[in-house]
């Protein structure tokens, strides 16, 4: 069997990059990201390629799209006579479990111009038994409904929300829940499940990234997962 790892020791990866117009900046980009402090197993090494691309992919996506908005933000504001703009982009994250053979986080980047704030996140579970992501049926029984359960379980928290007045949701929040729903949107925790929907998705931007609970043990939900056949 591969390594069989029950945890994962980290350290945080940083690195910036900065674009400029006439030698002037206009947009500052900074990662954020975990690395495996021991990257002598396969798993390690699998975990360690996968954030350092991202990190590398991050850097490609703000210097041929986010720079040239960047730019041109920078030259309307010469036009205006405008105080002049400095465009942010940065990827951080933050491990949300680290037990039985189970890591998981999520990753947000964070992007700032127009003077408007753009969040995506996105959630990553591994198997560290297998070095391999680990699919959000993999919590559930063979076959159980898992959309229309965590589709549910969305609804009910919000009715519970609105009808408490502690937030606010799209009139047709309905439709859009089941629209844009994804079963890559979760994360663990070793309390549960935690999935979420983007940005606008579902709601105002003012209530940021709408993300829900369902606890291990409720709805068939389970862990720790089957142990793995042995070598």
């Amino acid at each position: 069997m591969e390594d069989r790892l029950q945890g994962l020791e980290t350290e945080i990866f940083t690195a910036e990059r900065e674009w400029s117009v006439e030698d002037i900046p206009v947009l500052t980009a900074t990662v954020s990201l975990p690395r495996p402090v021991d990257r002598a197993s396969r798993t390690a090494r699998r975990i360690d390629r996968f954030y350092q691309l991202q990190a590398r992919s991050y850097f490609r996506y703000c210097e041929n799209w986010l720079f040239p908005r960047a730019a041109a933000e920078y030259r309307q504001a010469l036009t205006d006579s405008s105080p002049l703009p400095h465009c942010t982009a940065c990827l951080t994250h933050q491990i949300t479990c680290n037990e039985h053979g189970i890591w998981s986080l999520h990753t947000d980047t964070r992007e700032c111009l127009g003077g408007r704030a753009e969040v995506l996140r996105r959630g990553d579970t591994w198997d560290l038994r297998t070095g391999y992501p680990i699919p959000l049926s993999a919590f559930f029984p063979r076959r159980a409904p898992v959309r229309k359960l965590l589709l549910q379980t969305a609804a009910e928290e919000i009715q519970r929300q609105e009808a408490a007045g502690v937030a606010r949701y799209h009139e047709k929040w309905r439709q859009e829940l089941r629209r844009t729903f994804s079963r890559e949107h979760y994360f663990v925790t070793p309390g549960g499940i935690r999935f979420f929907w983007q940005m606008y998705a579902i709601a105002p931007r003012t209530e940021g990234i709408p993300t829900f609970s369902l606890p291990f043990g409720q709805q068939g939900c389970q862990w720790p997962l089957p142990e793995l056949p042995q070598a």
